[in-house]
């Protein structure tokens, strides 16, 4: 019999998958698996169990949120891992699993999990690291993960510019130099994004008609500092319209490198990245499949 490791996060979501979790174990081992079961005890749990024993197992099916999804892939990278990976989201946010058009049900999902069709996403290499679906310093990072859900629901991405203007007095304006693919500019920005997603922190990026999570390409966006009131008002304008200008950036691009005077704090799929006066990012070509529903793939 096939062997499938599931790792799962029980506190994730305020513990939203433990009234599901036989039945999801049960649609795992119909799948024609003999299951175990492990759950995640703390930060990088999920990279190291992947690291040291998902090697022997033929399927390995995760499920938590964002920063759990993100673990457990930068575990897979590490081992050479070829196999295609099941995901249940189950967290708060849930980002990327919008991108893949996951159901939000846990049994659902799990079916999705062992009978699905495996689709190659891109992801991204931060200096040493790995991650899923966005890097980003800055303003509106805090806001993204913070913001209560329900506002985002009923004001969509106005309450992500709102609640970032707020923010605004507090805000730490970082000078880089920043060079892509077919361009470069330098300057005093408050907010940065490197993304291949359709959210981030649950609301819709400026670029995110464009994400095709298999193209070789980054979705970035990037807001200066603003010195005058017209300038605070033509980035509030851009935010809300998502036409960009010269004080918001947005484009797309396979690489780009980021520097500083000082270190600036960066975040890896909503989790602490550290704080960095040099990053280098790169897109990674259809690095790990995941199993996902018929009409994504």
């Amino acid at each position: 019999m096939k062997k499938l490791l599931f790792v799962y996060n029980p506190h994730a979501g305020k513990a939203r998958l433990t009234p599901r979790l036989y039945e999801v174990l049960s649609i795992l081992q119909q799948g024609g698996y003999l299951v175990t079961a492990y759950a995640t005890s703390g930060p990088r749990d999920a990279t190291d169990i992947i690291r040291e024993l998902g090697a022997e197992y033929d399927h390995i099916v995760c499920a938590g949120g964002d920063g759990t999804l993100s673990e457990v892939i930068a575990g897979l990278l590490q081992t050479g891992y070829k196999g295609a990976l099941g995901y249940l989201p189950a967290g708060s946010t849930n980002d990327f699993s919008r991108s893949l058009n996951l159901p939000t049900g846990e049994v659902e999902a799990a079916e999705i999990a062992v009978k699905g069709i495996p689709f190659a996403c891109d992801m991204g290499r931060f200096n040493e690291r790995n991650f899923v679906y966005v890097a980003a310093f800055g303003l509106f990072t805090a806001v993204s993960y913070e913001t209560p859900q329900n506002v985002k629901n009923l004001f969509g991405h106005t309450a992500y510019v709102l609640e970032g203007i707020r923010s605004l007095a507090e805000v730490t304006p970082y000078y880089m130099r920043v060079q892509w693919d077919d361009g470069e500019t330098e300057g005093e920005f408050i907010y940065g994004a490197v993304s291949n997603s359709v959210s981030v922190g649950g609301f819709k990026g400026m670029l995110s008609d464009q994400v095709v999570l298999d193209d070789g390409l980054f979705e970035v966006m990037l807001v200066r500092m603003p010195h005058s009131l017209p300038e605070l008002q033509e980035i509030i304008g851009a935010l809300l319209t998502g036409e960009a200008g010269e004080r918001v950036l947005a484009f797309q691009t396979r690489h780009i490198a980021f520097q500083s005077v000082q270190e600036v704090p960066w975040t890896l799929d909503g989790e602490n990245g550290g704080k960095r006066s040099v990053v280098d990012i790169t897109c990674s070509h259809e690095a790990v499949r995941i199993m996902c529903p018929e009409k994504q793939a």
